[in-house]
C-alpha cells in the first residue's frame, strides 16, 4: 500500500477514532450530563495542564539546542499573549455597547461557566494545533518503518482520548450543542491528517518550525485551563467541593502522565524492534 495512503489513514485514525471513543460521552442523558459535567471540567484542567507541562513542552525543548531556548520559552510566552487578546476579540464581538451584555451574561451564569463560547472556540485552535503536530508526528514515524507508524499512531489515539472527554466537557460547559460539539471536534481532529500528508512532502522543513507548534499548542492548553476554567471552580469553595475538584484535577494529571508513559514505551519498543531487525 503507498505509504502516503498509509499516514493518511492512520492519522485519521489517530484523530477521528479518539474523538468518537471521547463522544460516548454524548450519549448520557442531559440530567447525567449535567452532574457530570462540572467534574469533567475539574478533569479537563488537570488533562490540559498535564498536557502542556509533561507532554508538549518537554518535547519542544528537547528539539531544540540551548541558544534557543530563551526563543522557545518566548514562544510560549508570547502565544499566552496571543490568546488573551484573541479572547478578548471574540467577547468583543459579542458586546454592541458601552455595558456588555456577555460581561452581564457571564456574570450571571459563572457557576455554569461562561456562556460566551471564547474558551470552547480556544480549545478547538489549540487541540487543532496539538493534532497538526501528532500528524507530523504520526508521520515521521511512517517515513521511518511502517510498524513504527502503526504503534505510534495508536499510541496517539489512546492518549487522546481522555483529553477528548475533556474538550467535550469544555464545548458543552461553554454553551456548543451536543452535535456542534461533536462535528467541531471531529474538524479540529482531522488537523492530523493535514500535518501528515504536509509532513510527507516537507518534512525537514516542518521539522524546524516543529518546536514552536508544540509551544504555541501548550500556550493555549495553559491559558484555557488558567483563565477559564480555573476561576470557575472557584464560585464553590465548601470543603466537600474542593475536595473533588482537587481530586479529579490530579486524576486528569495522573491519567495523562501514565498514558504518556505507555506511549512513549510502545514507541520506543517499535525503535527497538526496527533496529534489531535492521542487524
Amino acid at each position: 500500500m503507498n505509504l502516503l495512503l498509509l499516514i493518511i489513514a492512520f492519522t485519521a485514525l489517530g484523530g477521528v477514532l479518539s474523538v468518537l471513543a471521547a463522544s460516548l460521552f454524548l450519549l448520557l442523558s442531559e440530567e447525567n450530563r449535567s452532574k457530570i459535567l462540572p467534574h469533567g471540567v475539574s478533569f479537563a484542567i488537570g488533562a490540559l495542564l498535564a498536557v502542556a507541562f509533561w507532554g508538549l513542552i518537554p518535547h519542544a525543548f528537547e528539539q531544540v539546542g540551548p541558544t534557543e531556548f530563551q526563543h522557545l520559552s518566548g514562544a510560549i510566552m508570547l502565544g499566552l499573549l496571543l490568546f488573551f487578546v484573541l479572547e478578548k476579540l471574540l467577547i468583543w464581538r459579542h458586546c454592541h455597547s458601552g455595558s456588555c451584555e456577555v460581561h452581564v451574561e457571564v456574570e450571571d451564569n459563572h457557576d455554569h461557566g461562561h456562556s460566551h463560547k471564547s474558551a470552547g472556540t480556544m480549545i478547538l485552535i489549540g487541540d487543532g494545533m496539538h493534532n497538526f503536530v501528532d500528524g507530523v508526528l504520526i508521520a515521521a514515524a511512517f517515513l521511518t518503518d511502517v510498524k513504527l507508524g502503526i504503534v505510534t499512531s495508536l499510541a496517539v489515539a489512546a492518549h487522546e482520548i481522555p483529553q477528548e472527554v475533556g474538550d467535550f466537557s469544555i464545548l458543552l460547559h461553554s454553551g456548543f450543542s451536543k452535535s456542534k460539539a461533536l462535528l467541531y471536534n471531529i474538524l479540529a481532529s482531522l488537523s492530523t491528517v493535514v500535518g501528515g500528508v504536509l509532513a510527507y512532502y516537507s518534512l525537514e522543513g516542518l521539522q524546524d518550525s516543529l518546536p514552536y507548534f508544540l509551544a504555541m499548542a501548550a500556550s493555549s492548553f495553559i491559558y484555557i485551563a488558567v483563565a477559564d476554567l480555573i476561576p470557575s471552580l472557584h464560585k464553590k469553595t465548601d470543603i466537600k467541593t474542593s475536595l473533588q475538584q482537587i481530586a479529579l484535577i490530579l486524576a486528569g494529571v495522573t491519567l495523562i502522565v501514565s498514558l504518556h508513559g505507555v506511549a512513549h514505551d510502545i514507541q520506543l519498543e517499535g525503535i527497538t524492534h526496527d533496529e534489531h531487525q535492521h542487524e
